[in-house]
């Protein structure tokens, strides 16, 4: 099937009024009044506005992934994750994917694809996660991190990689997105 072909059917729902509620550094939480026309039902949701995202899967020439492992306040964990980051308002995803790359481990690749891009949590969010991968990637310097950033850098063969994605060590979910678009545009490589 084409998936150009698939028609959705359900019935969108109208914005009536959408009000600002708090502003972070990060994102804006917005309370969205919504209609559904045909019941005449309303009801308010939270939305959170945030900007891109982008993850890259860096791949050095002997086929390992280049993860970060960094503590995530929210589930207040440690994690195995891909880099990656917001993309800023003055630069492209590719620019985003490269710079981030770099700043988060050092590293940089010579060949990049572009796998496509997942909504980050429709729900509630209104961004897309832009997902790239880079080649023959090696360390060419040391991290550039911020501030708050503490990021440790490790090389893992792919294969281990994936088993950790499957076992679920590795649980975040746009960097298992990732790994699936990774997936199919693998196999589409060897086609």
């Amino acid at each position: 099937m084409n998936t150009r072909d698939f028609e959705f059917s359900i019935e969108p729902w109208i914005t009536t009024k959408e009000e600002l509620k708090y502003t972070t550094n990060i994102f804006k939480l917005l309370s969205r009044d919504m209609k559904l026309e045909s019941e005449g039902h309303s009801a308010s949701f939270s939305i959170i506005e945030a900007p891109e995202w982008m993850n890259v899967i860096p791949l050095t020439s002997e086929n390992e992934v280049v993860l970060v492992e960094q503590y995530r306040y929210g589930i207040e964990e440690p994690t195995l994750e891909l880099p990656g980051g917001m993309v800023d308002s003055d630069e492209t995803h590719n620019e985003t994917a490269k710079r981030e790359l770099l700043e988060e481990t050092g590293f940089s690749g010579d060949k990049w694809y572009y796998l496509g891009k997942v909504s980050s949590n429709p729900a509630f969010l209104t961004n897309y996660t832009h997902l790239y991968v880079a080649q023959n990637c090696q360390k060419i310097k040391e991290q550039e991190l911020d501030g708050n950033e503490r990021i440790n850098v490790h090389l893992l063969p792919l294969n281990d990689f994936l088993a950790m994605v499957k076992e679920g060590a590795v649980h975040h979910s746009l960097v298992v997105a990732a790994v699936a678009k990774y997936l199919l545009w693998e196999r589409n490589q060897d086609q």
